[in-house]
């Protein structure tokens, strides 16, 4: 029995020993400390909610609730800690807490907001998401609530005027008409100079495919337009070489990553929308109103008249469209499963009588937690889009709607006779009546669209991590047009295409990412990656005339063209990529890539380019604080250098010296293709062929100012692109016409400022204001031989000039008197001009703007909020194809021929100025009231129901301009790189109403 008892206290000691050692961590070193507080917004005293509050370098910490306020507890040894509070949109706040015997700390935090956004994390290149503030290059945000209600249906019409360096033009005034974004300038002469898009990480197309297709007349749908701005949750925009470098040859022209919304933990969350819109055209422009026609218009010396109608064909072919979008969203999920799901309808018509734009899509994103250290994901994107079409634009087509009107005398009635016969109203030229044009032809298109991918996140270490990516970006797009015999277009006898586009490209990526500290002062990052990407493209067309009665496809009728095309580029390359953090203040950033790409010579594809970038957040720094603190609150110096490459400018078989078969003496063969077949000479390959280099260098500062109330984001740039792909004429006796070379250099220059402010914050009202202004100039500086060339499609008017902007009009010109005025002779009419060494074009405008900026008012009073945008692009020529026929009295119906016929210019005149195409040159410059939104909040209005939002939204409702034509912002050459600034006959931009409602539950 005492054995027992004995051996029973031994078991008592050692466990009251053990309870001592598990505790004496607690009793003798640490103390359990309690910290609570509120987390407002400063100025408003608005809570946050889901702020996250943690004492730096541990694991305490947590989230703040639905009312601001976190309470969590810490075991920690006594001494100095950082509490960081940080939430998306403000500035991070650090606070130095020291532990002693006080075991409840209370702090309550007002946030300011991160009007510069240096606490956002971004993605640059790779999976890893870097601090802005890291970073020495600049790099713009635009968020989800700034793309939606806004009256645009497309991601690249919402970004419009919201990013520093960022021209966003929109072409054409279609249903679904096409965008151009230039960051930083155009990069290349020969190519596009699109930036790279990237959706989650899968590079996806934003193909132009007005060529390949149905001629439009130059303007058509670009892809990006399948995508739903509803989906996105935020976008990135890198426009510096520094950043570019990491995508290689793919991204001289700035990448633009598109995030959609992911899924969200916790219970299902809805989301509803729906608005209804109108589209109405914004100005009419003059015409022939005067009710008398010459006799003879072509003879200047007889004035008799006779009494005549004169019609506004406009309006026959111009109305008001209507549309309506609906959008429903689901996203919710658990610790190991989170998914977002959406499905969304749109259906918007055109201010083109009989044109309509339709989208059907469905997105989902799912994100899968298999084990603690393995995250996986995969998203899906469907769309669907149809579109009826009217053509429109001269630059090729000499059908269509637009294209009718300026060939035409508007003194004939254009309607119909009884029998249903359209009366021709182009009397010189054959040209369609523009209400035959809407009324009787059948043009559209269909495309289906995939994108997918499927990603591994995996944590094989505490430092190491690893990433991989799949994506695939597939789409149909299926055009048709069809003209019916007995028509006023040059093809009376009908007329019928069908051109089918598959493409398919897909990109395979892999990278491995290791962080560590050094030691207490200097982290490093270093990400080794590599990249397999591969594109195709296939086309099949047929085209035929000489139609028989109400058959539409082209196999029944008189084979004009058919054919077929198969395009495949393979591209890859690997990076290392080093970063170094100095006590959160300094940064370096150093890269090296090597790419290549199969469309360039076997011993030129294979290219290395390297950046570099430091970042020094100067503010930091106690002598700042001490001097300049209460002033600037942050200061952040910045610099980077880059290289990258381009390999637009050529197609995936271009480096060879193509052939095409044909019949010698009846025996099959091949020749250069070009040679006879249609009517030029054939161009030379070149199996040396190298991509364009881009090197660049910026600086700039990011500065916060007035208690971070005010942010100022300034950058200089200056890019220089080398070994520029041109064609370069051939002596006759090579038996080829040209040859593209490596031959040619041109640069971009210029300043990028965006400043931010919020002059109130109270509890009922702020005011938000964001500026924007860019400035760029662009130089072609070599061209082979000193020489120039007419740009394709332009009708030999936008020219490639040695020390002139890319894309400047080059044609004839008046003479002038020596104090400037016109030279007229003895009977008034406008004689051409000469240069001093007897040239008759020289260099009369220019298509790109001097600068380009943007001013947003963001007001919000209780459960009001007000948005004002308005865009600004100053200091670039348009050139107005269509006042040249307008004017032109062979044809009749401008204004200006009105005002030949009622005496007041000599008949004539605007005959003699056709020639004369210094007349048709003006200026573009325009101020336009982009975004109009105001919108009220019913919060929580029923149970179950969290908000429901009303907005009224107008959308480029006025336009300050001097311009006489409906808008000057147009491109009919669409897409086109070099060829800007040309308004012949394309659709203008139309004014949109919307009126919607958004509920959320």
């Amino acid at each position: 029995m005492g054995k027992l008892h004995n051996h029973a206290g031994k078991i008592r000691f050692r466990l009251l020993m053990v309870l001592l050692l598990a505790i004496s961590p607690v009793t003798f070193g640490q103390s359990q400390y309690t910290f609570s507080g509120t987390v407002t917004e400063s100025g408003t005293n608005v809570p946050i909610s889901g702020a996250s509050v943690f004492i730096q370098g541990t694991s305490f910490g947590t989230i703040t609730d639905f009312d601001g306020n976190y309470n969590f507890t810490a075991n920690l040894e006594t001494g100095s800690y950082n509490l960081m509070i940080s939430s998306l949109g403000y500035t991070t706040q650090n606070i130095n807490v020291d532990l002693g015997s006080s075991l409840t700390i209370e702090n309550s935090v007002a946030l300011v907001e991160d009007l510069l956004s240096l606490d956002e994390v971004v993605v640059t290149g790779n999976p890893v998401g870097v601090n802005k503030r890291t970073l020495g290059n600049a790099i713009s945000s635009v968020k989800s609530e700034d793309l939606v209600n806004n009256g645009a249906i497309a991601v690249d019409q919402a970004i419009s005027g919201k990013i520093s360096g960022a021209l966003v033009q929109q072409n054409s005034g279609d249903p679904a008409g096409g965008i151009s974004i230039r960051l930083r300038g155009p990069s290349t002469v020969l190519g596009n100079s699109d930036p790279l898009y990237i959706v989650d990480g899968i590079i996806i197309s934003n193909s132009s495919n007005s060529n390949d297709l149905v001629d439009l007349g130059g303007t058509s749908q670009n892809r990006l337009v399948d995508l739903n701005p509803n989906d996105i949750e935020r976008i990135e925009i890198i426009k510096g070489a520094a950043a570019a470098a990491i995508y290689g040859s793919r991204a001289s022209n700035g990448v633009v990553q598109i995030f959609t919304k992911k899924g969200k933990t916790g219970a299902p969350k809805f989301n509803f929308s729906t608005n209804v819109r109108i589209n109405e055209l914004r100005k009419e422009i003059d015409y022939n109103t005067v009710p008398l026609a010459w006799v003879d218009p072509f003879d200047r010396t007889n004035l008799e008249t006779v009494a005549v109608d004169r019609f506004n064909y406009q309006d026959d072919f111009f109305e008001s469209g209507f549309g309506i979008e609906n959008f429903l969203s689901v996203t919710g999920g658990n610790d190991r499963t989170s998914y977002y799901i959406s499905g969304s309808f749109l259906d918007n018509e055109g201010i083109i009588k009989n044109t309509d734009f339709q989208r059907v899509g469905f997105k989902t994103n799912i994100t899968q937690k298999a084990w603690d250290w393995l995250e996986i994901s995969a998203g899906l994107n469907y769309t669907r889009s149809v579109s009826n079409d009217v053509p429109n634009g001269g630059i090729n087509a000499a059908y269509g709607a637009i294209t009718g009107f300026v060939f035409s005398d508007n003194s004939v009635n254009p309607n119909p006779d009884e029998s249903g016969v359209y009366p021709v109203t182009s009397l010189l030229v054959p040209r369609t009546n523009p209400l035959e044009a809407v009324d009787r032809f059948d043009f559209g298109q269909k495309v289906n669209r995939f994108i997918t991918s499927i990603g591994l996140n995996a944590k094989i270490t505490d430092k190491l991590r690893a990433n991989y990516l799949l994506g695939l970006d597939f789409y149909n797009q299926s055009a048709t047009a069809f003209i019916p015999i007995n028509n006023t277009s040059p093809n009376g006898d009908g007329f019928a295409r069908r051109a089918d586009i598959n493409n398919f490209q897909y990109n395979s990526d892999l990278n491995l990412i290791y962080q560590t500290p050094i030691n207490e002062d200097i982290e490093s990052t270093t990400t080794l990656g590599g990249s397999w990407q591969y594109e195709e493209f296939d086309r099949v067309a047929i085209e035929a005339d000489g139609l028989v009665p109400i058959v539409q496809v082209a196999n029944e009728g008189s084979i004009l063209d058919q054919g077929e095309t198969r395009s495949q580029i393979s591209y890859w390359g690997s990076f290392l990529q080093q970063s170094f953090s100095y006590k959160n203040k300094l940064y370096l950033n150093g890269a090296v890539r090597l790419d290549g790409a199969s469309t360039f010579g076997e011993d030129e594809r294979n290219q290395v380019y390297a950046k570099t970038s430091l970042s020094y957040v100067i503010s930091e720094e106690d002598f700042w604080k001490n001097t300049f603190g209460d002033t600037f609150n942050t200061f952040k110096l910045r610099g980077s250098w880059g290289q990258a490459g381009n390999l637009t400018a050529l197609t995936a078989f271009q480096r060879f010296t193509r052939l095409s078969p044909f019949s010698i003496n009846g025996t099959p063969s091949l020749i250069p293709a070009g040679n006879g077949i249609i009517g030029q000479a054939p161009e030379q390959g070149d199996l040396n062929l190298a991509p364009e280099r881009q090197e660049e260098f910026e600086f700039g500062f990011d500065a916060g100012l007035l208690n971070n109330r005010l942010g100022i984001e300034f950058t200089y740039y200056k890019q220089n692109v080398t070994d520029l792909l041109l064609e370069r004429e051939l002596a006759p006796s090579t038996g080829f016409g040209t040859r593209i070379e490596n031959v040619g250099d041109l640069e971009n220059e210029g300043i990028e400022i965006l400043v931010r402010g919020a002059p109130i914050k109270t509890n009922d009202f702020s005011w938000d204001v964001t500026a924007t202004f860019s400035q760029n100039e662009n130089v072609v500086t070599s061209v082979a031989g000193g020489g120039q060339f007419a740009l394709a499609g332009s009708f030999a008017t936008s020219f490639v000039i040695e020390d002139e902007p890319l894309g400047v009009f080059f044609r004839q010109f008046y003479a002038r008197d020596a104090d400037g005025s016109i030279s007229l002779d003895a009977d008034g009419y406008p004689f051409r001009g000469t240069t001093d060494d007897g040239q008759a074009s020289k260099v009369i405008g220019d298509p790109n703007p001097d600068w380009f900026g943007s001013l947003i008012n963001e007001f919000a009073y209780k459960n009001f909020r007000l948005r004002i945008q308005l865009d600004a692009v100053q200091g670039f020529d348009v050139f107005n194809w269509n006042r040249r026929l307008l004017d032109n009295v062979i044809f009749g119906g401008g204004f200006n021929v009105g005002q030949e016929l009622l005496g007041n210019r000599p008949k004539g005149f605007g005959g003699a100025q056709a020639g004369i195409f210094e007349e048709f040159v003006e200026d573009g410059s325009f101020v336009k009231l982009r975004e109009l939104a105001l919108s009220y909040d019913f919060k929580s209005p029923i149970e179950g129901i969290e908000n429901i939002q009303l907005s009224l939204v107008g959308r480029n409702l006025i336009s300050w301009d001097d311009y006489s034509g409906w808008d000057p912002e147009i491109n009919t050459a669409g897409q086109s790189n070099g060829v800007r600034g040309f308004d012949f006959a394309g659709v203008p931009i139309p004014r949109t109403y919307q009126l919607g409602v958004n509920v959320s539950f």
